[in-house]
């Protein structure tokens, strides 16, 4: 009886030590390339280096007071909060859209589908390119199609109140093909005879999409939303490539903030504080949405 006591003991603990075994290797990988970095980018954060190489002196929050006081980071800030709004949410309705229009498998939708799609097989650098061409002022393609209708736009990458919303045109263009294709698989979830029996009961289109797809798309749209305020903070290649920031920081954003920081200015310790506050919102805005996906998902499938 003891024997079989002290059995039934071993084997969950032998499957946990077995689990963790299995899990090792990952788990190194993890602490290695994930964990530490962080760590070091705190130490580095508390610190100032006068010269890549020389000593570290110890500043406390000094770094993250002086972030907070700078007007560009500040400016970089708000950026972020204009360029997520205006093209999470443009880009989800425009991906939204699509699906719906594109939902039924045909040769036709086929090709279309692939046309939208297009757009995110392009390195971030090459649509950039594309843009800059697109965006020249008077010589670009954009000006000479206005030219021909006797009208004349602004300089779309020259004028701090134009130039972040021809940037977010880019993100949107770019987005909106990537985000059709979670909501076609989506789609594919909504069954048939709800629709059959709404159509039945005398509902019609703008009634079926908000009592029946929108419900059966909300974790999915919570999903793109994830993907869409992540891609927000870390994606910089097109400021780069467009306007570097500029004219007068109306296009500059976090992370290009903290790559100014680090190259331009050798200032380390601003950058990793910069980076630590990056860090911070993502956090933030995973455990926001990964809460808003498992109520997503409790209330479609009550």
């Amino acid at each position: 009886m003891a024997t079989q006591w002290r059995v039934a003991k071993w084997r969950p603990r032998r499957t946990t030590l077995l689990a963790f075994a299995m899990l090792a290797p990952s788990l190194l990988f993890l602490a290695l390339f994930t964990y530490w970095p962080v760590v070091e980018v705190a130490w580095q954060a508390l610190h100032n280096q006068r010269k890549i190489g020389g000593p570290q002196v110890f500043v406390g929050l000094d770094n993250f007071l002086k972030l907070f006081a700078d007007a560009a980071f500040r400016k970089a800030l708000a950026n972020n909060l204009v360029y997520a709004f205006g093209t999470v949410v443009p880009s989800l309705v425009l991906a939204l859209g699509f699906a719906m229009a594109l939902a039924k498998s045909n040769r036709v939708n086929t090709l279309v589908r692939a046309l939208f799609f297009l757009p995110v097989l392009l390195p971030l650098v090459a649509a950039a390119s594309i843009f800059l061409f697109l965006f020249l002022p008077n010589v670009g393609l954009l000006d000479y199609h206005l030219a021909k209708l006797a009208l004349s736009g602004p300089n779309w990458l020259g004028d701090p109140d134009v130039a972040l919303y021809s940037i977010m045109g880019l993100t949107i263009w770019k987005n909106a093909g990537y985000y059709m294709l979670f909501f076609l698989a989506g789609l594919q979830a909504v069954p048939a005879d709800a629709y059959e029996a709404a159509i039945l009961d005398g509902a019609g289109p703008w009634q079926r999409l908000r009592y029946i797809t929108l419900p059966y798309l909300k974790p999915t749209i919570g999903f793109v939303l994830v993907i869409g305020l992540l891609n927000v903070v870390t994606q910089v290649d097109h400021v780069f490539v467009l306007t570097k920031g500029g004219p007068s920081d109306s296009t500059n954003l976090l992370l290009f903030y903290v790559y100014q920081q680090a190259v331009e200015s050798y200032d380390a310790g601003r950058a990793a504080a910069g980076t630590l506050v990056m860090l911070a919102l993502l956090l933030a805005i995973t455990a926001s949405s990964l809460r808003t996906l498992e109520r997503s998902f409790g209330e479609r499938d009550q």
